[in-house]
């Protein structure tokens, strides 16, 4: 699907409109093994449009002193006494050296043992680095294979760019779909009053949050919601939202979408301070039947006095009476 190849260099696909504070130019923030910085720093200076540039991508990521230093010195064209070297010819996974050898004239054994060399970090031998050049092996080439430390399978980061294929293709054609199950499954810290407060409420988080970790005086929590907030307002710029926790829709852990598929329903266990047992017990009374009031809430279930309190506040409770309101007729 060419528009989500596109996410490995452009958010275009994306639909995005506004100001969503993220300088890098991939959309595959979210998505696994290509949404981190260190990654997406990658995908700055590649600009992938193929499959097997993908592929490379994840065996660059996965491998040890094979881009910093290595590669992306021979793509940028900073070491001198070499040409800058396009990135289809770098070593991105093990295979690489081997069928590139092979493809050399160098003998299939001798290409395989080289290969297993480098890939476990003992470089090259002076017999194996001859046979190299005695088959026009380029000086480049000799020399990145002297600084490799690891090298990634290229099986194991092909099944890695399925997964993101798949996860990116739910993000292009089924936004809600995916924002839902990134949120149910691997977000890991909320803010819920931001969260459903709406994007600039997000926006302003982030850049509070940004200027924090500029100063080093932001919490753990705070460095780990940062990326969340980003998620949530990359969904909120394609005219998607995020909605408080409600009494009657909310899930104990999950992110519940809209009747109108154009929100997300905070989960209980997305409040601070409200554990699992806790948000499980609101949606096991909940579904035993309906509340009836505040009162009823507190009486049956798991919330202690400072997470109900948390609620009320949150104004999650604000559809049912304080009391119970029974009249004889």
């Amino acid at each position: 699907d060419e528009d989500v190849i596109s996410l490995f260099s452009s958010k275009d696909a994306l639909k995005i409109s506004g100001d969503d504070l993220d300088t890098l130019s991939s959309g595959t923030i979210g998505m696994p093994e290509f949404g981190t910085k260190f990654v997406r720093g990658m995908l700055e200076t590649i600009k992938p449009n193929t499959y097997n540039d993908i592929i490379k991508v994840s065996g660059l990521s996965h491998g040890t002193d094979v881009w910093a230093g290595n590669a992306e010195s021979l793509v940028k064209g900073l070491i001198p006494e070499f040409p800058k070297v396009e990135f289809k010819d770098v070593i991105g996974c093990r295979d690489d050296i081997m069928i590139y050898l092979i493809a050399k004239g160098v003998p299939a054994a001798d290409s395989f043992k080289i290969m297993e060399s480098v890939r476990k970090g003992k470089g090259i031998t002076k017999d194996q680095e001859k046979l190299m050049r005695d088959n026009n092996v380029p000086d480049w080439f000799v020399w990145t294979c002297k600084k490799i430390k690891y090298l990634f399978p290229k099986a194991h980061a092909t099944a890695y760019v399925i997964m993101a294929l798949r996860i990116g293709w739910f993000k292009v054609h089924r936004p809600i779909y995916y924002y839902a199950a990134y949120f149910s499954c691997r977000a890991s810290a909320f803010d819920v009053e931001v969260l459903a407060s709406g994007k600039n409420a997000i926006r302003n988080r982030i850049n509070e949050i940004n200027e924090k970790i500029m100063t080093k005086t932001a919490s753990t929590k705070e460095i780990d919601l940062v990326d969340e907030l980003q998620i949530a307002l990359e969904m909120h710029l394609r005219g998607y939202s995020i909605r408080q926790v409600d009494i009657e829709k909310s899930a104990a852990h999950d992110f519940v979408i809209s009747e109108d598929k154009k929100s997300l329903y905070l989960p209980f266990s997305a409040v601070d301070a409200l554990g699992a047992a806790a948000a499980e017990s609101v949606v096991d009374a909940r579904n035993e039947r309906p509340f009836t009031s505040k009162k009823d809430v507190e009486k049956r279930t798991k919330l202690n006095k400072t997470t109900f309190n948390k609620l009320l506040r949150l104004g999650v409770l604000d559809s049912l009476n304080d009391e119970e309101n029974n009249s004889l007729l």
